[in-house]
């Protein structure tokens, strides 16, 4: 093994960190012999349930595009309200920086 790792660079996103890693091997940036193992004790569940009302024919159009991607509906709705608030915190960011 190389003691010497290659740098891991700077990513603009997610998206392209991900791409990155799918396509490298993380061994030649990270030494993973020397990790250390560690516990994340009592940790409580990030996620909160709500109720939601939505009329029928939106749910059912939600519940056929989730079997279209093999996904249960309620990860595409999280999925889909991720988007938008991300597009919104985008548009809220352009308009500050004019």
């Amino acid at each position: 093994m190389s003691r010497h790792k290659k740098p891991i660079p700077e990513f603009q996103d997610e998206d392209e960190e991900r791409e990155f890693w799918a396509t490298h091997d993380s061994t030649e940036y990270l030494a993973w012999e020397n990790a250390k193992r560690v516990r994340f004790p009592d940790l409580k569940p990030s996620t909160r349930s709500i109720s939601l009302r939505l009329p029928q024919s939106m749910l059912d159009e939600i519940k056929n595009l989730a079997h279209e991607r093999d996904v249960p509906y309620q990860s595409l709705i999280k999925v889909f309200l991720r988007e938008r608030l991300d597009e919104e915190y985008r548009r809220r960011k352009a308009r500050l920086m004019k």
